[in-house]
């Protein structure tokens, strides 16, 4: 992995979450891999082996789920210095590898000051395909696998921009509790985090519904999510939108070429991303009322009007 990244160069750096380091990874025979560099003795689940975990993983193929296609999990000693003196302790470095995906990261192409995505189809076609790896992990595993850290970084672009989930599964390597320790305290990725599980730690499907409702809203918008330690799951935010995106003139101001069909497909996205981010966990829909209210069936949940204020 050292030789592949040159030493984990900075300037193979590609991007990064909670949970480490992504860098670019040149093959031998010329291929490229993504390599994430997992946080040294990151802890594994009481009860779970890495290997056994990543394996599992790594038998996960969706059209939207990065392909994770290798690991590294080994112990290795380094020289430290504690209380003064220098000691060799075992240290674990863990590594996971993902298909390269050429456009990076979301957070690199949505927003309005950066974006390059001016085309609303090919917005629209992004919030279709996270939707649809959602749902595979909510949906058509044996149980729900549940994220927990669904933010615009953790979703990548291949070439065609189809949206692939990354990180997703690592809730289960390193147990929810650990992985609650790592998102809730990390500035930056509050904004995506719901209320219930930010707050009082109770976690479920909602909570990655709530984190996509945001993801929804700044694609469709082109905003980006600005939260602050006073409002940390950027309630703001939400009112905002409510504001100045409810009526068709306004969207057609953002969005001067849109056609009826594309006018229709932004009020749905927006009706979606606002029902997401209910403060009550309760009056949210789930993955499966979302991918079928985008196909255009009518779904009874979002005709209730959204909440404007948590």
């Amino acid at each position: 992995m050292k030789e592949i990244t040159g030493d984990f160069a900075s300037d193979r750096v590609l991007g990064s979450s909670v949970f480490g380091t992504v860098y670019k990874g040149v093959l031998p025979e010329g291929g490229v891999i993504a390599v994430k560099r997992l946080a040294e003795n990151a802890p594994v689940a009481p009860g779970k082996t890495f290997d056994t975990e990543v394996t599992n993983l790594m038998a996960l193929v969706h059209e939207n789920i990065v392909e994770l296609v290798g690991f590294c999990h080994e112990s290795q000693k380094k020289v430290v210095q504690h209380n003064g003196r220098y000691v060799i302790v075992d240290v674990i470095e863990s590594c996971l590898c993902y298909k390269y995906l050429p456009n990076g990261s979301l957070d690199k192409h949505i927003y309005a000051d950066t974006g390059v995505l001016t085309n609303w189809d090919t917005r629209f076609k992004i919030i279709k395909g996270i939707c649809q790896g959602l749902h595979f992990l909510h949906k058509e595993l044996d149980g729900p696998l549940i994220h927990m850290n669904l933010v615009p970084n953790s979703i990548w672009l291949d070439d065609n921009w189809v949206p692939k989930i990354a990180d997703f599964g690592l809730s289960r390597l390193f147990g929810q509790e650990q992985t609650r320790m790592y998102t809730v305290n990390v500035k930056g990725h509050n904004g995506y985090i719901a209320p219930e599980y930010l707050y009082r730690g109770e976690i479920s499907t909602m909570s990655d519904i709530y984190s996509l409702g945001m993801i929804i809203i700044e694609i469709t918008t082109g905003e980006k999510n600005r939260c602050v330690s006073e409002d940390r799951s950027s309630r703001k935010f939400v009112d905002n939108v409510h504001q100045h995106w409810n009526t068709d003139e306004q969207i057609i101001q953002k969005y001067p070429s849109l056609g009826p069909n594309g006018l229709q497909q932004v009020k749905a996205c927006l009706v979606i991303g606002l029902k997401c981010v209910e403060a009550d966990r309760n009056k949210r829909p789930s993955i499966a009322d979302i991918v079928d209210k985008l196909n255009g069936k009518r779904v009874p949940i979002f005709d209730q009007a959204p909440s404007q204020h948590a």
